[in-house]
């Protein structure tokens, strides 16, 4: 058996302290990777899949399940869904690495507070605990941060109340007096084809794992180390052959209707755009429209470590050369380059996303881990989350 895993969180679990570190013990490996999560469809527990000399043998999905091919149908490629039998084959708790940091805090704490304790850390997202339900109630993001602002600022002059005074409590009722609250989880048992499933059907960019013994958190899911899983230990499978087809074959990404933002203009022109596209990244273009730089959710947050949230009326050239040296920097990819080619670099790369360019860097599309996850795992399963 796998020798038991020892992680150090820094909890916010206490009435009279914010912040305290707790040794949360991650559970021996499950014996099976059946899941546990309830998504729109429900995979056969009976299902076998040996990834390794890619025989696989499914069971009859139960009800609300995308339906098998029949013989009826034209053939298939055979390497269709070697990823989505890999990912069915392996859990959540085999894609957890072996040390890593996760911040937890408490509802009462400042908002102001817990984005600075974001940026302190180098980590963009936080389970939330409320200590009067005994229980984890949603995550703190980098997309709050940039609700906040987008809400709240009025000009260079006037202070953000909000910000600078509200509890991260107070922040949710405003925020979700109309929406959902629950939590959006998993198990460590569960597969990593389910992670990738809620993570896409959901449209969140981090998927707590959580322990249904203890109920600790231990580990945020994220298209990245899902995809770094793959990377990693892709070579136990055969390659399949459509790695080799051009993006412009496959046609991968986003093509039409792509979020982009002039280098003259604000940064509260590119917030305004990142809430209402929900985007996560923005090519930031010059007159001539050519792409000269990416600028992404995770710079807004940089904002609050230069302490520069109450001027959001710096262009976007300014907020470009004025950002930290470590943050994502505007990769690019060309139609003519291969699947392989582009999955490789946004994996040693470790961004979110490339830029589709011509010969000229005029934005012509965004290949995303999104994009990529959904057309290798879920596409090849008949389930489309991106769009339903």
């Amino acid at each position: 058996e796998r020798e038991e895993k020892i992680k150090l969180h820094s909890c916010l679990r206490s009435e009279k302290s914010t912040l305290l570190s707790v040794l949360c013990r991650v559970p021996d490996p499950p014996p099976s990777s059946t899941p546990n999560v309830k998504p729109d469809y429900v995979i056969a527990p009976t299902a076998v899949c040996a990834c390794t000399d890619c025989r696989v043998r499914l069971t009859d999905l139960q009800q609300g399940s995308p339906p098998l091919p029949s013989s009826t149908e034209p053939a298939r490629d055979p390497d269709e869904d070697v990823y989505t039998k890999f990912f069915m084959n392996h859990c959540c708790y085999d894609a957890i690495p072996t040390s890593s940091k996760l911040l937890i805090f408490d509802t009462t704490l400042q908002v102001k507070k817990a984005f600075f304790a974001l940026v302190a850390n180098g980590v963009r997202a936080a389970p939330l605990w409320d200590n009067r339900q005994k229980c984890f109630v949603g995550m703190l993001t980098i997309t709050d941060f940039i609700n906040i602002l987008h809400r709240y600022y009025k000009s260079p002059m006037v202070q953000i109340y909000e910000l600078e005074e509200h509890k991260i409590e107070t922040w949710r009722e405003v925020y979700l007096q109309y929406s959902i609250t629950s939590l959006i989880s998993i198990t460590p048992d569960s597969s990593l084809f389910d992670a990738i499933y809620s993570l896409l059907k959901n449209k969140i960019h981090r998927l707590p794992v959580i322990d249904p013994e203890s109920g600790n958190v231990l580990h945020i899911l994220t298209h990245k180390r899902i995809l770094k899983f793959l990377h990693i230990f892709g070579s136990m499978i055969p390659k399949p052959r459509f790695l080799q087809k051009r993006i412009e074959e496959v046609e991968i990404g986003t093509f039409k209707k792509i979020a982009t933002v002039q280098e003259t203009a604000t940064v509260y022109d590119a917030l305004s755009i990142f809430v209402e596209r929900r985007v996560s990244a923005l090519p930031v273009v010059n007159e001539q429209g050519k792409v000269v730089a990416l600028y992404s959710r995770f710079d807004v947050i940089n904002l609050a470590a230069q302490k520069n949230y109450n001027n959001l009326n710096m262009t976007m050239r300014e907020a470009i050369e004025g950002r930290s040296c470590c943050v994502e920097g505007v990769l690019k990819c060309y139609p003519h380059e291969t699947l392989e080619t582009i999955i490789n670099r946004i994996a040693e790369a470790e961004v979110h996303r490339l830029v589709l360019v011509d010969e000229e860097d005029t934005v012509k599309g965004i290949v995303s881990l999104s994009d990529l996850l959904q057309a290798l795992v879920l596409t090849p399963a008949g389930i489309d989350a991106l769009f339903s």
